[in-house]
C-alpha cells in the first residue's frame, strides 16, 4: 500500500527515516518510532509486525517520495547500450546522497544486526538488478568488453557504485559530487565498453 493513501503509515515511515538519520540504527527501537509517530505500539504493530519490515518499507519509503522508479524508467530503461550506462551512472550515483542517512545508520550495524542486514541487502539487491540490466544491454549492442562476462561486468559495476565507495571519496577523500560523478562515469566507460577503447586508440 502506498504511504500516500495512508497517513498513519507515512507518519510511521518518516518517523523512522528520521531517527535512523539522526539516531543511527542500533538506538532505533519500535517504541521510539511509535512515540515519534505519535502511535501506540499496538498501532505500530498493526501496520509493521516486525523491526525487519519496518526498515525495509522505510528504505523503499525514501524511492517512493523521490520517485526514483520514474527517473529509473525515464532515464535509464529508455535507454540502450553505452547510454543506459551512462543513465545507469547519472540517476544511481546521484541518488546516493539522497538516502545515504538511512543507508550508513544501516550499514554500521548490519554486520550484527540481522533486521538491518535484510534491510540493506533488500535494497542493494534492488541496485544489483539496475547493473545486470545495465551490463545486458551492453552485452546485447556488443558493447561490452570481451574479457568480461555477464556476471563479472555486473560484480563490478554493484563494486564501482557501491555506496561504501561513495562514503569513502566524497565523506573521507573530500571529493565533491561533480567530481565523484566526473570519475564514475570515466571508469565505467573504461571498464566495460569497447566504445571507449576504440575512442582511446585512434
Amino acid at each position: 500500500m502506498s504511504s500516500k493513501n495512508n497517513p498513519t503509515r507515512d507518519r510511521i515511515l518518516k518517523s523512522c527515516q528520521t531517527l535512523l538519520e539522526t539516531k543511527g540504527a542500533s538506538d532505533v527501537r519500535m517504541s521510539d518510532i511509535a512515540k515519534r509517530a505519535g502511535i501506540s505500539r499496538q498501532a505500530l504493530y498493526l501496520h509493521f509486525p516486525n523491526r525487519a519490515e519496518l526498515l525495509i518499507a522505510t528504505t523503499r519509503y525514501l524511492d517512493e517520495i523521490h520517485g526514483i522508479g520514474k527517473v529509473v524508467d525515464d532515464q535509464i530503461f529508455t535507454a540502450e547500450g553505452v547510454a543506459r550506462l551512462e543513465g545507469f551512472i547519472d540517476v544511481w550515483c546521484n541518488y546516493i546522497p539522497k538516502i545515504y542517512g538511512v543507508g550508513k545508520a544501516l550499514m554500521a550495524i548490519k554486520d550484527v544486526d540481522e533486521e538491518a542486514r535484510v534491510a540493506w541487502d533488500d535494497r542493494m539487491s534492488a541496485v544489483r538488478d539496475l547493473c545486470d540490466r545495465t551490463i545486458q544491454s551492453l552485452i546485447e549492442h556488443d558493447m561490452l568488453l570481451p574479457d568480461l562476462n555477464a556476471k563479472e561486468a555486473t560484480d563490478l559495476l554493484w563494486t564501482l557504485v557501491s555506496v561504501r565507495n561513495w562514503e569513502h571519496l566524497t565523506q573521507e577523500c573530500g571529493w565533491s559530487q561533480v567530481q565523484y560523478l566526473k570519475h564514475m562515469h570515466r571508469s565505467a566507460l573504461k571498464l566495460f565498453t569497447v566504445e571507449s577503447w576504440d575512442i582511446e586508440r585512434v
